[in-house]
């Protein structure tokens, strides 16, 4: 990759919010082709330690003096224009680059640039072809959304011609990307506050995909009405998978052990090629496991049994299922799960690991989510017995679109289960100390900062 094209190497790239996941792996990749990067952010996370280890320095707070002697500053979405940094680089004239505009750029220096895309799983598919890819010959670069263990972060620089990435859907962004490859695990009413409504969503994918040429692979889950659509738009060759033998890729007898961890015989075209065990619990991991299986193999001609062995050894990436402690006999996890049809596969998921009661704790992140999706939150708590929901954190929200948590309670109590509204995590803390007794378990879900306040189930 000739990421030198970019800018003279002479002057620094200086990231604005390097702490992000996204923000730290596109760093990292510049750092190793032997740019010059800083970065500034809030607070210090796992991922600017991570930054630290390999020499990039990072500035906590954001000073305009950061931005000095730089040849091209990096933001977020996220980053206002009157950051001190933003605005010093927009009034000194200092090139300047949004996130998804340097992913896509960085992606076009590579020959076979494969995108993990869909609204919901495309965190952990990415990073089970991460660690398919590491037990593989292949010696890619990998872009994740999201904390893995195994790579200590979000980001893996390999050698060869090949690129692997998440690519988001969120204001179009995957659309700077220049794919070879495509797979898309499904489309979804999510981002209303930036799409019209589910056909625009759609017409959005049909627009990602029309980028690849008729010599790439289009891998379309045949279970998900939308993606599967898709295959009436294709420039290239389309191969199927997760809906029994009328896919080309398909899971044979899946079974779950008392710990809600799935294995399946992966069948090929009609042919059995081993069969595919996770020590991670959900009927939705294992269908991700064989989509990546299937791209492994369709893409790089990965051999299954090496899927397998690789899968063998996965863990969730960060804020996936994770288990965040016990107190009491009781344990505690937390998924990012934020859309309906996520909360309704996630606890599914977790009513098969063994409990008395399975108590949730949702933090809806957004008032635009609350309004335009309440109804199909009303349906999704199903597998839940009781849902206790704070005040909704508004995330990139500027106002309350007329929408208060106690809505979206109302609706789940007429539809699906027994919610309860406490504006606090502290007198959920209190409710939940209360009324929870050993063998209980508790999810905690949502995408805003939930997973930080959950920490006070925890403190005496």
């Amino acid at each position: 990759m000739d990421t030198k094209l970019i800018i003279p190497n002479d002057k620094k790239i200086h990231f604005i919010g390097i702490g992000g996941c996204s923000m730290s792996g596109l760093a990292q990749i510049l750092s190793a082709n032997g740019y010059m990067v800083t970065g500034s952010d809030m607070k210090e996370s796992a991922f600017t330690r991570q930054l630290e280890q390999k020499g990039i320095p990072v500035t906590f707070g954001h000073d305009e003096k950061n931005v000095h002697g730089a040849g091209l500053v990096v933001y977020t979405a996220a980053i206002k224009p009157y950051n001190p940094e933003y605005a010093y680089a927009a009034a000194h004239e200092i090139p300047m680059l949004e996130r998804s505009k340097l992913l896509g750029l960085i992606s076009s220096h590579y020959e076979r640039v494969a995108c993990i895309s869909g609204c919901h799983g495309k965190t952990t598919i990415t990073s089970m072809l991460a660690l398919i890819m590491q037990h593989s010959e292949e010696d890619c670069t990998v872009h994740v959304g999201g904390m893995v263990d195994f790579l200590s972060g979000g980001v893996k620089i390999g050698t060869n011609d090949a690129f692997i990435t998440e690519a988001c859907e969120y204001v179009r962004s995957f659309l700077t990307l220049h794919p070879t490859h495509i797979l898309v695990n499904n489309i979804d009413d999510d981002h209303l506050d930036c799409y019209r409504d589910i056909n625009d969503i759609f017409d959005t994918f049909v627009e990602f995909i029309q980028k690849m040429d008729e010599n790439g692979i289009l891998l379309l889950n045949q279970s998900d009405t939308l993606a599967y659509r898709l295959k009436d738009y294709a420039p290239c060759r389309i191969v199927t998978y997760n809906d029994g033998p009328s896919s080309d890729w398909y899971l044979e007898s899946p079974e779950f052990n008392e710990l809600g961890c799935g294995s399946g015989t992966v069948v090929c075209r009609g042919q059995k090629l081993g069969t595919l065990e996770l020590t991670v619990p959900g009927l939705h991991n294992l269908r991700n496991a064989l989509a990546a299986t299937a791209f492994a193999f369709e893409v790089f001609g990965v051999d299954v049994k090496t899927s397998i062995s690789a899968l063998k050894d996965y863990r969730l990436a960060g804020r996936r299922f994770e288990l965040v402690g016990e107190r009491d006999g009781v344990r505690v996890f937390h998924d990012y799960a934020h859309h309906p049809s996520e909360i309704s596969a996630c606890l599914e998921a977790a009513s098969l690991v063994p409990h008395h009661k399975l108590w949730v704790v949702f933090q809806c992140n957004s008032y635009t989510r609350a309004r335009t999706l309440k109804d199909k939150y009303a349906q999704c708590f199903g597998n839940a017995d009781e849902v206790l929901m704070p005040d909704i954190y508004p995330g990139r929200d500027t106002d309350t679109q007329g929408i208060h948590a106690r809505d979206v309670v109302a609706a789940i109590n007429s539809n699906s289960c027994s919610c309860m509204y406490i504006p606090t995590f502290q007198g959920i803390k209190d409710y939940l100390l209360k009324n929870w007794k050993p063998g209980d378990i508790v999810m905690t879900l949502g995408s805003g900062d939930i997973n930080k306040q959950q920490m006070i189930f925890f403190k005496d």
